[in-house]
């Protein structure tokens, strides 16, 4: 089984639940010791910026702070679509700490010999 560990996340806060569900995955895969990286495309990438990573998705469902702070804590990093950025005209500088713009070809060079890979 691969130690590293990809999420493709497409979908922003219009659908809290599958964000949620991402980051449970991916927060559960860091506390087993992999790498992960999650490539935020789409509206996704709004999630990089300091405050975005605000919903409850269900009665029940962790707050997606906390999800998304424990990723970050666990060596979580988020992989962020230039071009879906640019083309919001967000501003770069403002990325959290564990964000970097990165496209397909640093997605690439991350994934290395293997990954497994989740979509959302």
């Amino acid at each position: 089984m691969s130690e590293k560990v990809v999420i493709n996340l497409a979908t922003g806060l219009e659908d809290t639940e599958r964000v949620t569900v991402a980051f449970l995955v991916g927060g559960a895969a860091a506390q087993q010791g992999k790498q992960v990286a999650m490539f935020l495309t789409k509206e996704a990438v709004r999630l990089a910026l300091p405050g975005m990573a605000e919903a409850v998705a269900c009665d029940g469902c962790p707050p997606l702070a906390r999800l998304f702070e424990q990723y970050a804590e666990g060596g979580g990093e988020l992989l962020v679509c230039p071009i879906c950025f640019q083309a919001r005209k967000l501003d770069d500088g403002q990325l959290v700490s564990n964000a970097r713009l990165a496209g397909a070809t640093p997605l690439w060079e991350w994934i290395g010999d293997g990954a497994t890979v989740f979509s959302y």
